[in-house]
């Protein structure tokens, strides 16, 4: 990696958390250690957050140098990939530096995000211009998963072809294949997007926060829409790009039209380039708000002064917050006749018409487009899918109401009867090629596992909460359908009626898994809310017995049960994954048991769980107390990993029995064939008898440390409460010795403390405030 700014040291820390070993170089420092330069720039990007990497000690897979002592290195490696400057001539001076030392046939690749790859291998040897293309990764490299790939004009094709394999297979990167135009496709899309939005916000009358909440969550995208992306990016650097389209396109004549907006003239010529300035179209104030946080106050694009943010009641906002599928929302967002509808109406009628005639200058297929838009700019649909969610009259006639033409090759299809870019058909997902004219295979979709598109034939049984998918070679497929893939009554009986089904059916396996951004976010809180303010505890009674029975039904069946999750896997989402054979878990997955937060400790089977690890793990004349403590202060301080990888530290995975897939899209197909693996030789596991607990002894050590978090300020006097609560559950209550105790033993014990915890007016409070401010309240 020759470069250690923000972004090489970010692409190193994502190759090294995907296993692999990272020699990191920098210019040498000019006084004190001759690696100070690059040892600083690390050490930054590691103490940066969110983490850049999937576990702090995967730092240890990077080695520092500088180039004038460790450039020879580069000998041993296989892959150099140069992160300088954006400067033509300093990057051809260290390729020319570079051509001495690397070995032949290896490939180097350039970060640059704009510079032609034939200005860069110019005057470079024919071994090295073979080898030679572009990697454009996007900031930061581990959570944004486009990687494009840009050919230079003499790549090699099979080099091209690896390249796209390897990002996708152990980088875990959605990799497009780019033509080398200015921007390349992501960039090209949104940097010109974006400077046409703010045209249209200025001319609109629409505040910034009013617009960067439509082209944000209204349009199902991150809640930075438009003007705070530009804030987060840099206006200066958002503005050298933009210039950059601007004189290395002429013939754009759409992008040609867009001018500059008087606010962000205001803003360069007063150095407020956003965040990093502190100040920039939005500006935050020494002044605090009621809940303790910075007000925030906007610039109003009409007088050029900041202003605290009303929220006015537009129609089509509040329309937003109301229809959860994206497809059908959009829909009736252009329907509705407002100002914020009207300003959608204009800025998606320009970004497909601009998406449509950029082909086939910067891509050939409209999926290329997309997937650079989804995974470079976390978009939910790239700009054809929009079109296809919208209907083609609906989004033709928005390009044309917003005076934009549709290119030739579009109304060819128009033409010829062609109304979408996407088709499913029985052999896989296809896509218009406009080259041929016909439907091509997406690469890869035949081999897919992809759930939404399940015949009717394929789907076995389903309720209101799940739907149970022939995923092919005699396994299952257990998929949530509840809101926010909450875990209810529904999902419960589903699964034990799931497992049933396989077991009597002679299926060979059950995966229980979905594709949704997240796993889910743990057990029905509105319903558990609900039974425990109308004191209903035989009900919740009953509710936990459910959890905990479905926890012990996915264990002890006849049939391998495999969980695959990805994003939040949190609450009831970490009991059940603990209680299955074995877990396929993305590596951006985030798992804990968090009911601490909400006043109640884990009641589906989790602390129970924790007991029997615990058990397992200790060693005749070990000392047991660390171990213990280690345990209970995950589940008391409701620790959460900020990856798969950190989630084995915490105890929620196992090295034993668990794996992580680095690409998350693939973690339903592994889950498959590892339930496949198991079920050859599956024998039903036995009920455990025996749980090794502790007891007083480890009674009297848990409530030290739950008195030293209360005394220290670390908990409050409930989280005191629960804490204590844990312990007792974990220790197995006040047994005089450590002893063997039954799993029904302490499950009885875990769900008496949770409903006991259900009794509390805090955690009443806890709940209630979850519910309405979808955060937690410490009291």
């Amino acid at each position: 990696m020759l470069g250690a700014g923000l972004m090489g040291s970010g692409i190193a820390c994502h190759l090294a958390g995907a296993g692999f070993e990272v020699l990191l170089l920098d210019l040498t420092a000019e006084e004190g250690p001759r690696n100070a330069v690059v040892d600083q720039a690390l050490r930054k990007c590691l103490q940066s957050q969110p983490s850049p990497i999937f576990d702090q000690s995967f730092s240890a897979r990077i080695t520092t140098g500088n180039y004038d002592d460790d450039l020879a290195k580069v000998a041993s490696c296989d892959w150099i990939i140069e992160v300088i400057a954006e400067k033509a001539v300093l990057k051809q001076q260290l390729y020319e530096r570079l051509e001495a030392v690397r070995k032949p046939g290896t490939i180097v690749t350039s970060n640059t995000s704009g510079i032609p790859l034939r200005v860069l291998c110019d005057k470079r040897s024919e071994d090295f211009r073979k080898h030679f293309l572009g990697t454009h990764f996007f900031n930061p490299p581990r959570y944004l998963r486009l990687l494009e790939i840009i050919p230079g004009p003499d790549t090699q094709p099979d080099i091209v072809e690896f390249m796209m394999d390897f990002g996708q297979r152990f980088l875990g990167k959605q990799t497009v294949r780019c033509k080398d135009t200015p921007g390349f496709i992501a960039n090209r899309i949104g940097v010109v997007y974006m400077a046409r939005v703010m045209e249209l916000a200025e001319a609109s009358g629409l505040s910034i926060g009013t617009v960067d909440r439509l082209t944000g969550p209204a349009l199902g995208r991150p809640k930075t829409g438009t003007f705070r992306l530009a804030d987060l990016v840099g206006l200066d650097t958002a503005e050298f790009v933009t210039a950059g389209l601007r004189d290395n396109c002429p013939s754009d004549a759409m992008l040609q039209s867009i001018h500059r907006i008087k606010a962000t003239e205001f803003l360069l010529e007063n150095k407020w380039f956003g965040a990093k300035s502190g100040k920039g179209f939005y500006a935050k104030t020494e002044e605090r708000d009621e809940k303790g946080k910075p007000k925030i106050l906007a610039l109003n694009l009409s007088t050029l002064s900041y202003e605290k943010e009303s929220k006015p009641a537009i129609p089509s906002l509040e329309l937003s917050r109301k229809i959860e599928d994206l497809s059908k929302r959009m829909h009736a967002l252009v329907g509705l006749e407002d100002p914020g509808a009207a300003f959608l109406r204009s800025s998606l009628g320009f970004l497909l018409a601009y998406a449509a005639h950029r082909i086939p200058e910067i891509a050939d297929s409209p999926q290329s487009i997309d997937l650079a838009m989804e995974t470079g700019y976390a978009w939910p649909m790239g700009p054809f899918r929009i079109w296809d969610a919208l209907g083609w009259e609906t989004a033709a006639k928005l390009i044309r109401e917003a005076g934009h033409t549709l290119p030739e090759w579009v109304t060819e299809m128009e033409a010829a009867g062609i109304n979408k870019f996407y088709r499913e058909e029985e052999e896989g997902l296809k896509v218009f090629d406009p080259s041929s004219a016909a439907y091509m295979p997406v690469p890869g979709s035949a081999d897919a596992i992809r759930l939404y598109a399940t015949s009717e034939e394929k789907l076995v049984f389903r309720n209101e909460e799940i739907r149970l998918h022939d995923i092919g070679d005699g396994v299952l497929c257990l998929e949530f359908a509840s809101r926010h893939n909450a875990i209810g009554e529904g999902i419960l009986r589903g699964i034990q009626h799931s497992i049933d089904l396989a077991e009597g059916q002679g299926w060979k396996g059950l995966v229980i898994g979905n594709q949704a951004q997240h796993f889910t976010v743990g057990a029905n809180l509105m319903l558990i809310g609900m039974l425990a303010f109308q004191q209903e505890f035989e009900q919740l009674d009953m509710a936990v017995r459910l959890f905990q029975q479905t926890s012990l039904r996915c264990r002890y069946s006849a049939i391998p049960v495999v969980c695959a999750c990805q994003g939040y896997t949190f609450g009831g989402g970490t009991e059940l994954l603990m209680y299955c054979d074995a877990a396929v878990v993305a590596a951006e997955t985030y798992i804990g048991l968090v009911e601490m937060s909400v006043g109640l400790l884990p009641g589906g089977g989790g602390t129970v769980e924790f007991a029997r690890r615990l058990s397992r793990e200790f060693k005749e004349g070990e000392v047991q107390v660390p171990q213990l403590i280690h345990r209970f202060r995950t589940i008391a301080t409701a620790s959460v990993s900020t990856s798969a990888h950190e989630a084995f530290g915490l105890g929620y995975l196992s090295f034993d029995r668990d794996s992580v897939a680095i690409n998350g899209l693939t973690n339903i197909r592994l889950a498959k064939q590892r339930v496949l693996a198991l079920s050859g030789s599956y024998v039903q596991p036995p009920s455990t008898k025996a749980i090794r607990v502790m007891g007083r002894s480890g009674l009297a050590a848990l409530y030290v440390a739950s008195n030293s978090m209360h005394r220290a300020n670390y908990a409050s006097e409930h989280d005191h409460k629960i804490a204590n609560k844990i312990a007792w559950v974990l220790c197995g209550g006040d047994l005089s010795e450590p002893q063997d105790v039954t799993e029904q033993y302490l499950l009885d014990l875990e769900r008496e403390a949770f409903l006991s915890l259900c009794t509390e007016p805090k955690t009443l409070e806890r709940i209630q405030y979850m519910l309405e401010n979808n955060k937690p309240l410490r009291n």
